[in-house]
């Protein structure tokens, strides 16, 4: 049986049907529903056939893992994917939990992020199975949570030992080859001026005006050390928090006087090659040129690593690992074209479990999966050709790393 032999099995009625139910799960990060997804799956996994576990991760949550054995003497290959969602937010105009499925879409929350991903690899491992081919490799399914307080579930995995020659991470890329994302950290930043009342505002250190004329600056960072123009070009700071008013409590009932404190929260992004320690430096000199416009002012630079949400490392794979290799092969043969590979924006600003796959497990592996465009909005969804090909392309994947017995 050929590979196209083998792409004509695929039952996409039976993928969409797979992915709908994930959907249908309220798997909200960190409650019961994330955990009855987890064991669903497991009981999918079983019922394939697969060597399944049920494997803990810290906070008495689970993971699922399942293992297609191979008769010897292939690589092996590892499926990472994540179950936890975000909260579905207001404006949609589907059931976030619905599945509904029109002739361009698949709805849901956590479809994009990343619950396609997961059911494409699950649908490709099916259709071998059913087309009964024997691999060399050993394929590893791994569905895991907690990838919303910064990868403890794949943290774990690796932790426990478990490893493979390659891996595929299914964050959505919108199928493109991500072989470099940035490292990410959270910051906070507090301005502390002198306050008078707005007849003295002239003899006061206004924190509200340093942070507007700081915002822009941090937005426009990138940080110094960047190994090539694609490491740099996955630099960024941004602001998401900023509050300001009187006093360390932020008292807003006297709008009448200078406010003498803000708090600045955000996260940065940098490449591999360059450091969180480098990364910080570099704010710090803009904070201490922001203290020489204002004098007066008084700014610290703290991160909140620690806070329950840790932070994700950088990845980076050569274009010309094996896997990388692997994927465009698959791509080409499925959508007749090159596949955009490289430090693709905006993926490459996510951080994803193959930074942990890769820094603790030591493997090779990439970042491709469908979904992306429409990701974390409401009615988020995932295009149908979309979630089919990554089908496709997986199961060439898997074929030509794990190769046939």
């Amino acid at each position: 049986m050929t590979p196209q032999d083998l792409l004509a099995r695929i039952d996409e009625q039976d993928c969409l049907d797979t992915l709908a139910a994930l959907v249908r799960h309220k798997s909200y990060s960190q409650t019961a529903g994330e955990r009855a997804l987890v064991e669903e799956v497991g009981r999918q996994l079983e019922a394939l056939g697969l060597e399944t576990e049920l494997t803990p991760v810290p906070g008495g949550r689970i993971n699922a893992v399942g293992r297609l054995r191979g008769t010897g003497g292939g690589h092996s290959l590892l499926f990472n994917g994540h179950l936890d969602t975000n909260p579905a937010t207001e404006g949609w105009t589907v059931d976030p939990w619905g599945g509904k499925v029109d002739d361009r879409f698949i709805y849901g929350i956590g479809v994009s992020n990343m619950k396609a991903g997961d059911a494409a690899y699950l649908c490709a491992v099916k259709t071998l199975l059913r087309a009964g081919v024997k691999l060399k490799g050993d394929v590893i399914l791994t569905f895991v949570v907690g990838e919303l307080q910064g990868g403890i579930g794949t943290r774990a995995l690796m932790e426990q030992g478990l490893r493979a020659d390659y891996f595929i991470n299914s964050e959505p890329t919108d199928l493109a080859a991500l072989t470099m994302h940035a490292a990410a950290f959270t910051f906070v930043i507090e301005l502390t001026g002198d306050t008078r009342h707005l007849s003295k505002r002239e003899e006061a250190v206004d924190a509200i005006a340093a942070a507007v004329d700081l915002v822009p600056r941090l937005n426009a960072m990138t940080f110094s050390g960047a190994l090539s123009p694609e490491h740099k070009k996955i630099n960024r700071v941004h602001v998401g928090v900023l509050r300001g008013a009187l006093g360390r409590e932020l008292h807003e009932w006297r709008a009448p006087q200078v406010a003498d404190f803000v708090r600045i929260r955000g996260s940065g992004r940098y490449a591999p090659g360059q450091t969180e320690e480098g990364a910080l430096a570099d704010m710090r000199r803009e904070l201490d040129a922001l203290e020489a416009r204002f004098p007066g002012l008084r700014a610290t630079l703290t991160t909140e690593a620690g806070t329950g949400h840790e932070p994700m490392p950088a990845f980076e794979v050569s274009p010309e690992s094996p896997i990388v290799q692997a994927i465009n092969r698959a791509y080409q043969a499925v959508r007749g074209v090159p596949q955009p590979t490289g430090a693709i924006t905006p993926p490459g600003f996510y951080g994803t479990d193959a930074g942990h796959l890769h820094a603790l497990g030591g493997m090779q592996g990439i970042v491709c999966g469908p979904g992306g465009r429409y990701n974390t909005m409401p009615d988020e969804r995932v295009d149908i050709p979309d979630f089919l090909d990554m089908v496709r392309i997986y199961l060439l994947t898997i074929l030509e790393i794990c190769e046939r017995a």
